[in-house]
């Protein structure tokens, strides 16, 4: 057994104040100051006031540290799962591009055999499939070439794998396809769409239940069209949502907060291979994009993911909405892991949950981060 002790534990709607937490591979009890138990332990970390949280779910992110989901090697994945732990990330779902139909084979084969190896790092959950059955007019950054009306040989092959489907709800043949999604456990996202109001509202009655980086590569809100931007935020379904600042105007960040609550809102990165590096040319989906300035565009200067971290989208949307850190923390531990049906093991520090824990400061500056009680970071 492990113990942390003198930390002030994120514990639902609360902060625990000098709290410690005694764990294995699951965590075993959570006591105030120090106990028996604690006293017991063969390890016992001094948290020295920091603050302690469950660890960070990101459920849309492509790669980092110079490695991609779509490479077409064994390494990538793992690199991206040891990169994250530095970031407070435990578990994530790595994101696919519009590519060949054979690329993205070999990268849901990746994800699979990655999530068996399980390597040192954060844990591989299974797979948001963002592409290729989006709209042409609303792709972003996705290559047109090889966008598709959806097909089920994906679902049938990869259903162990896939976690989230992005789906633009206008394209034919979505109906069925949603309900053949539902029925397998695969979560349906409406994302890079032009669908109206109507339609997408049509696609949550049907069993949708996350709108993917919301507001981009979808119309803008009007007030006689309200599209699909109006229909995330008048519906039941989550919201994904890039708090990086150059993706959603802090305004509309707290418009979405006041319109969903903290309950409905999950943050991702949408982060890309240059997360974590240099500023400079990079490769997304087989395009060639440029890292100037905080931004990831395209040749046209469209943006094309961004180079974000989880702890800094929570630093960014407490100062842009005056959440406090317990419901900022949510964003990224209970939310997703409640989307993705995982919430009776991961999302809360709690006896019996697993122990993936991440240790910050009051800047959101990560020093320790835990996977299954193993120490997968340290500052």
């Amino acid at each position: 057994m492990k113990a942390i002790v003198n930390a002030n534990i994120i514990a639902d709607q609360s902060i625990l104040k000098n709290h410690s937490i005694v764990f294995d591979d699951r965590i075993i009890a959570v006591s105030e100051g120090q106990d028996l138990l604690t006293k017991q332990c063969s390890e016992v970390i001094d948290a020295e006031g920091k603050y302690l949280s469950a660890g960070f779910i990101d459920i849309h992110i492509h790669g980092c540290a110079g490695a991609d989901t779509m490479d077409e090697n064994d390494e990538s994945l793992a690199v991206i799962s040891r990169s994250l732990t530095a970031t407070g990330v435990t578990a994530f779902l790595p994101t696919t591009m519009t590519m060949p139909e054979e690329r993205i084979e070999q990268a849901l084969k990746n994800i699979r055999n990655a999530m068996k190896k399980q390597a040192a790092g954060a844990e591989i959950l299974g797979c948001h499939l963002e592409g290729p059955f989006i709209n042409k007019n609303a792709k972003g950054a996705h290559d047109e070439t090889f966008i598709a009306a959806p097909y089920y040989k994906l679902i049938e092959s990869y259903g162990d794998v896939l976690k989230i489907v992005t789906l633009a709800p206008e394209t034919a043949g979505s109906e069925l396809f949603i309900k053949r999604c539902t029925e397998s456990n695969i979560i349906i996202s409406i994302g890079h769409t032009q669908a109206t109001y109507e339609q997408a509202m049509e696609a949550v009655r049907r069993g949708a239940r996350l709108f993917t980086h919301t507001f981009n590569a979808m119309p803008p809100l009007h007030h006689r069209h309200p599209g699909a931007a109006g229909a995330a935020l008048d519906s039941e379904a989550c919201c994904e949502l890039i708090v990086d600042n150059i993706h959603v105007h802090p305004a509309v960040q707290r418009i979405v907060l006041k319109a969903k609550g903290t309950d409905r809102v999950i943050l991702i990165t949408d982060a890309m291979m240059a997360c974590l590096m240099k500023e400079g040319v990079y490769n997304l989906g087989g395009q060639q994009v440029t890292v100037m300035d905080n931004a990831v565009r395209l040749a046209n200067g469209h943006l094309a993911g961004s180079i974000l971290t989880l702890n800094t989208a929570v630093k960014n949307i407490i100062s842009n909405t005056g959440l406090d850190l317990p419901d900022a923390i949510r964003l990224v531990t209970q939310n997703p892991a409640r989307m993705l049906g995982i919430d009776d093991r991961k999302g809360r520090i709690a006896a019996g949950m697993d122990a993936d824990l991440t240790l910050f400061d009051g800047n959101m500056n990560i020093y320790e981060t835990y996977v299954k009680g193993q120490l997968v970071y340290g500052r």
